[in-house]
């Protein structure tokens, strides 16, 4: 039976074939549909595709991305396949002129990696298999309705024929020619570049190092650039993803827009030869070199387009069909993917029916500021390069590794300081909104090695961290994690923190005020202490995607009670 929330409650009404229909098979598309029943949902997963495309288009892959699989618990798959991007060289009319590290922070868990779209949509898939939840390829969305209820979708089949599929939720993640977001109407509203550039997937023989980025650039007199050439490595030996304008005689000019005058993507007709690729690398190429074993070859042209809301009723949209762009510093594809990890958890707990009523209306509020910063950024980059960057390397890649992406402003999280207890507006360490960082070296009684916090964050939905540094603190934890699941049931798990103990007996684990088990680790490393930036007891509320819902300091009651409860109600409907 379908069910409608009222007030955190569901009545029935007619049957539907699916929770949650998703429009779209990529790694947006497939993303949304794991992390669905990751938590518990049902989804049905379409797509007009007869089989997955062996192009490498999307091939950078974002740490925060690489995190965001730790969690749901595929990151090792992709681990086993990508391969690191060290950094990026810049080369200008034949000279080097400048060389960059893609470094982090040592507490950073992943780094920058490379991997073909086809083998991210191959991991993702295999991982969604799992839940016994396949793709249904060669189907494509006509056209939908929406009531108070659900969704109705009108779908082709592979055989030609239509049908209605009866949905709670609609979803497209059916790229910039997307067909969910011209059935909401929504305006995509941006502009496009007139150039157009090859794609070709190639092996070459030069000496440059191994796991750097290509970028050699050409200047006319006039001082601007006239050619232009960007390899990105790829797994293999010395196998590059690489990109090139087009020569006039393979210009599609004037046939890449679409109907609906969206010109962004792989376009049709003549594919590139081996030979247009080699001519370029005479050209530009840093080393006498040449191409060979093409796997495949493209055009392609690129737009900048933001859709001016994410969603309108139970229909959302996510990736490509609600913000494209230029393809600098790997944005697009990584962007998409954290847009439908937001969308869905938000999603499995709505249709559980424990969510406060308007928390689907923070999807938009979180995530299109997201895109529209990511679309402003990318187009600079594309035209101007990275010297428009702030001077601080450091957050120039912090920010490309999407690790400052934040949701201060979102109705889920009380602004720093708004209520006594809730939050310590001038206190290092991460605050509401922020993502919260990783960290070493925490240790338990039976683990005989140091444990990281994503280990303990893994396959959970929302986490409360409590930090305690004394007897009275280990009380407060107990009583603070027991009001949290009077509240939200089994929605939320507990555990405590301790500073690390050299001589003392370590704390084992306890109950908490309730009677329920309440495991405890210490921080070893005094890392947790370091990078929370801990004054005292503190309770950190994070969410399923990583983000801190709540700073809670002290850990006393009644100021804790009242503040958690505030930050418990932004998401769950509670008693």
């Amino acid at each position: 039976m379908e069910a409608a929330q009222q007030g955190g409650s569901w009545r029935e009404t007619p049957v539907v074939d699916t929770d949650v229909l998703i429009v779209g098979a990529g790694p947006v598309g497939l993303t949304a549909a794991a992390e669905l029943r990751r938590q518990g949902a049902d989804c049905r997963v379409i797509d007009r595709l007869p089989a997955r495309l062996p192009y490498a288009k999307a091939v950078g892959v974002q740490p925060r991305t690489l995190e965001i699989w730790d969690r749901m618990g595929m990151v090792r798959a992709a681990l086993e396949v990508a391969v690191p991007m060290r950094g990026q060289v810049v080369y200008a009319d034949g000279a080097e002129q400048a060389r960059f590290e893609l470094r982090l922070p040592p507490e950073v868990p992943y780094v920058f990696a490379a991997l073909p779209q086809y083998e991210t949509e191959r991991i993702i898939e295999e991982h969604l298999a799992r839940f016994g939840t396949g793709i249904e390829r060669g189907t494509e969305l006509v056209g939908f309705t929406q009531h108070e209820h659900g969704v109705v979708s009108r779908i082709a089949t592979a055989s030609g024929a239509q049908q209605e599929l009866h949905s709670r939720f609609l979803v497209g993640c059916d790229g910039a020619h997307s067909t969910v977001r011209k059935g909401l109407g929504l305006a995509f509203e941006g502009g496009a570049f007139a150039q157009e550039y090859m794609l070709a997937d190639v092996e070459v023989d030069w000496s440059l190092p191994q796991g750097y980025g290509v970028r050699a650039l050409h200047h006319a007199r006039n001082g601007r650039v006239d050619d232009i050439l960007v390899c990105i490595p790829l797994p293999g030996h010395r196998r590059y993803r690489m990109s090139m304008l087009v020569p006039l005689e393979l210009s599609t000019s004037g046939e890449g827009a679409s109907q609906d005058s969206v010109a962004h993507g792989l376009e049709g007709g003549r594919a590139p030869r081996i030979e247009h690729i080699q001519a370029v690398l005479d050209r530009l190429s840093p080393q006498p070199t040449t191409a060979s074993a093409m796997r495949w070859s493209s055009v392609f042209r690129i737009s900048h387009r933001l859709v001016d809301r994410y969603s309108a009723g139970r229909v959302f949209v996510a990736g490509d069909a609600a913000h494209i762009h230029p393809p600098t510093g790997a944005q697009g594809m990584n962007t998409g993917i954290q847009d439908a990890y937001n969308l869905a958890w938000k999603l499995a707990l709505t249709l559980e029916g424990g969510a406060h009523p308007r928390l689907l209306d923070s999807y938009d509020a979180e995530r299109r500021p997201v895109g529209e910063e990511v679309v402003r950024r990318t187009v600079r980059h594309a035209t101007e390069g990275i010297r428009a960057a702030p001077k601080d390397m450091t957050t120039v890649m912090l920010r490309e590794a999407q690790l400052l992406v934040a949701y201060r402003n979102s109705p889920l999280v009380a602004a720093d300081g708004a209520k006594p207890g809730n939050s310590n507006a001038g206190s290092p360490g991460p605050h509401p909104g922020e993502r919260a960082p990783d960290c070493h070296g925490l240790t338990a009684g039976v683990a005989a090695t140091p444990l990281r916090l994503y280990d303990l964050l893994r396959d959970r939905g929302h986490v409360l961290v409590l930090y305690a540094d004394s007897a009275d603190a280990l009380t407060g934890s107990r009583e603070t994690a027991a009001t949290a699941h009077r509240l939200t049931g089994d929605h939320v798990t507990a555990f405590v923190i301790t500073p690390h103990q050299d001589t003392a007996e370590p704390i084992q684990g306890q109950t908490d005020a309730d009677g329920r088990h309440l495991p405890v680790f210490q921080d070893g490393a005094a890392q947790f202490e370091r990078l929370y930036g801990i004054e005292g007891p503190t309770a950190f509320l994070i969410r399923p995607d990583g983000y801190l819902s709540a700073r809670l300091s002290p850990l006393s009651a009644p100021a804790t009670t009242s503040a958690l409860f505030d930050a418990l109600g932004r998401v769950f409907h509670l008693p």
